[in-house]
Formats: structure tokens, sequence, C-alpha cells
């Protein structure tokens, strides 16, 4: 789907979509319960449907009407399973473990970048307990086979690649016979997320320590049922958040203030640029989702913008540092990236143009409010990659007052 979209500032009331982070880890501790649980607000997007597919496939019985799931915990695994993971790192890296918990022999899939992105960590660690592996004998990670009933004790983690792989230990070992120790061997990157499956996790019963080193599970937990509904989720209202920090008028709603999303720190964020219009340096190791939008609100701040701790962003659905370089320096915008930094001159207007969109969601819709303070029309080639995590994103950008038309 190719769109031009002719620049127009946005308004309105923006309701944003549910957290997909957290609706992934609904579903799974859903399923791994004792009993059938309820969840509203659960938007069906690409990498959601996955998880639930994922879910049914270990022995879930799930039924999915008008935005709400009914989940029947698993009482009966099969012993071999296809996982078909689409694009989707978190359900990849979540069910891994979760898969060699249940004694399942499991084969993942996946496509696009995914059989590219590491799952070096569960490679080292794994197979110390219990855990075989047969992958390609190319340089892909999938399709992945996993064999084994995974055995608990002392796992030894390196943090810094990606949260993911904690999420997945913390779903797996309390369901092992033995207490387990998840020894951190570097820097925990983007720990809010950890966080928030600690925190679904204790809505379910289950309770995990946080340690000086990582983390301890006790063994034979057995997970409660709980309904609820998904929150909503400010890694999508990061993009409507910065339109407005560029001159939209939204009311943003449906948001939990408490919520324990790293993301939301792009409420602060924003509301500095827009009292003091200067540059920003941030931090984003713990916030990696929110750099493709804060490349574009560096472009109309005064001065230099520096993102700092973002090589993760190289390994994700493409090269984002890369692909916002490309995208921005099109239109006009003035950005460098390194190896670690995305550094981002205020330019105050961007001219417009055409732009690819690397078939990425989060590229896709930061180069759409982009395209609000151009001075021309832009083009996006492959803007249908927003059904990743927000599938009507263009429906809300038009009912806002965004201009387009599919060419």
């Amino acid at each position: 789907m190719d769109l031009k979209i002719t620049p127009a500032k946005l308004s309105g009331k923006v309701v944003v979509p549910p957290s997909k982070s957290v609706a992934h880890r609904m579903i799974i501790a859903a399923a791994l319960s004792d009993g059938v649980s309820t969840i509203s607000n659960l938007f069906p997007s690409v990498d959601i449907t996955a998880t639930m597919d994922c879910m049914k496939a270990l022995g879930a019985k799930i039924s999915f009407s008008n935005n709400t799931a009914v989940i029947e915990g698993i009482k009966n695994s099969p012993d071999k399973a296809v996982l078909d993971c689409c694009e989707s790192g978190s359900t990849l890296r979540f069910l891994i473990p979760v898969a060699c918990a249940l004694g399942v022999d499991a084969k993942f899939i996946g496509r696009g970048k995914l059989p590219q992105r590491p799952i070096t960590p569960f490679l080292d660690e794994l197979p110390k307990h219990n855990i075989s592996f047969e992958l390609p004998k190319n340089d892909d990670n999938l399709p992945c086979l996993v064999r084994g009933n995974l055995t608990g004790g002392k796992f030894e983690i390196d943090g810094g690649i990606s949260s993911q792989f904690i999420t997945g230990l913390l779903f797996a070992l309390p369901l092992l016979n033995e207490d387990s120790e998840i020894a951190l061997t570097s820097p925990l990157q983007s720990k809010p997320y950890v966080d928030i499956t600690i925190g679904v996790l204790r809505d379910f019963g289950c309770e995990i320590s946080e340690t000086q080193t990582g983390y301890f599970i006790k063994g034979n937990q057995r997970l409660s049922i709980f309904s609820g509904a998904v929150e909503g989720d400010f890694s999508q209202s990061a993009f409507f958040y910065v339109a407005n920090a560029l001159g939209s008028s939204l009311e943003i709603a449906g948001l939990n203030e408490n919520s324990l999303q790293g993301d939301k720190a792009i409420v602060e964020i924003c509301k500095n640029v827009v009292e003091s219009g200067k540059a920003f340096e941030i931090d984003c190791s713990d916030i990696p989702d929110l750099v493709p939008i804060l490349s574009v609100l560096g472009c109309f701040c005064s001065g230099k913008s520096r993102i700092t701790n973002v090589a993760r962003l190289r390994i994700k659905e493409c090269d984002r540092l890369a692909a916002m370089e490309d995208c921005l320096n099109k239109i006009g915008g003035k950005v460098k990236s390194t190896a670690d930094t995305l550094e981002i001159e205020g330019v105050g207007t961007l001219k417009g143009g055409e732009v690819v969109c690397f078939n990425d969601h989060r590229i896709a819709m930061s180069m759409a409010i982009a395209a609000t303070r151009c001075e021309n029309p832009l083009i996006l080639r492959g803007a249908e990659c927003v059904f990743k995590s927000f599938p009507n994103f263009f429906e809300v950008y038009r009912a806002l007052g965004g201009n387009f038309e599919e060419i």
C-alpha cells in the first residue's frame, strides 16, 4: 500500500490502542493458568494473533470476538507443535522456554527479519538444562526445532541483547519442579518490560523475587485465573504526543497513569520540548520503541538532539537507526547514525518527498506524523506494515484530519 499524504495537522480525540506488550503477556499467562480467564480490550494485530495461535498450538483453548478473548488454560500439551511466530520477536522469545517447560517438541517458524534476529542467550544456556536445538545450516535461527523437558536451576543470561529472553524464562520457570535463578551477566536493557511481565504474573497469582544479580523463581507454582482489560499502549500514544508537540491538537485517552510501561516517558519528553523548544539528549536503552518517533521530534527542536544506547535497534524489524536516517534525510532532515546513537540536527521544517517504510510499522507511523509538518506531500511506500501492531492506524489518522490518498 503506497500513500500520498498531503500535510495537515491533526485534531480531535484519539483513544490509543491497547498495549501490545501487556497483551502478549496476559495471553500467555492466561493460557498457562488453571481455568478460564477473560481478557478484554485486546486488539488483534498480527503480532497478538500470532501469540494467540501459538498458545492454541500448545494446548490452550481460545475464543476471540469483539476485542475480547476467553482463554482456557492448557490442560494437556501436545507432544509436538508448530509455532508460527510470524514477525513477532516477542512471541518467539517468550515461547521458546514455555514450550520447553511444557515438554513440547516445538518447531518455531517465522518470516520477515525474524529468522535473523538473535536467540543466542537461549542457545547458550538452555542446553545446560536438558534442551536441544536444531537450527538451519545457514546463518538463520528459523526454522528452529526445540526438544526436551526444561529443568530448573541457575540460568546465566546476557541482559544486554533483549529483555524478552528474561520474560520468556519468567513465564517458564515457575512451572518447573525445581526452584530457579536468573543471573544477569550484563546490565539488563529495557527493564520496564520485565517489570510488566512480573506485574502480569502477579495478577495471575505467581510471585517472582528480584535479587541483586537478577531474579529468583520458586518452582511448582500454579497460575490462577484472572480477568481484566489490556491497558492503553504508551508506545503507540507516542505518535500522537509528538504530533501535538509539532502543532496538532489532540486529546489522547485510554492510558493508565500508573502504568509500568517505560514508554510513558514520552509524556514528559514532549512536555519538556514544548516548553523549551530545545534539543534533547535521551538514553533510550529502556525505551527503544520510542526512537523512530523521537527522531522526528528532534527535527523540529533548536540545536542537535542525541539519542543514545540504541544499538539493539539495528536488529529489529529493520535497522531502525539506518531507516530513520534514510527517511528523514530524504525529506530535508539532518540525521546521522553511529553504531549506538542517532544525532538529529533541528531543521524546523521538512520538505516532503518520497520514502520507503522498510516493512517496519514504527517507521511508517513515524513518517506519517512527520508528514503533518512537511512543506509538500509525502509519499509512503509500503505503508501496509502498520498492520503488525496498529492495523487501523490510517483510519484513525484520517478521522483526526489526516489527508492522504492511496496511489
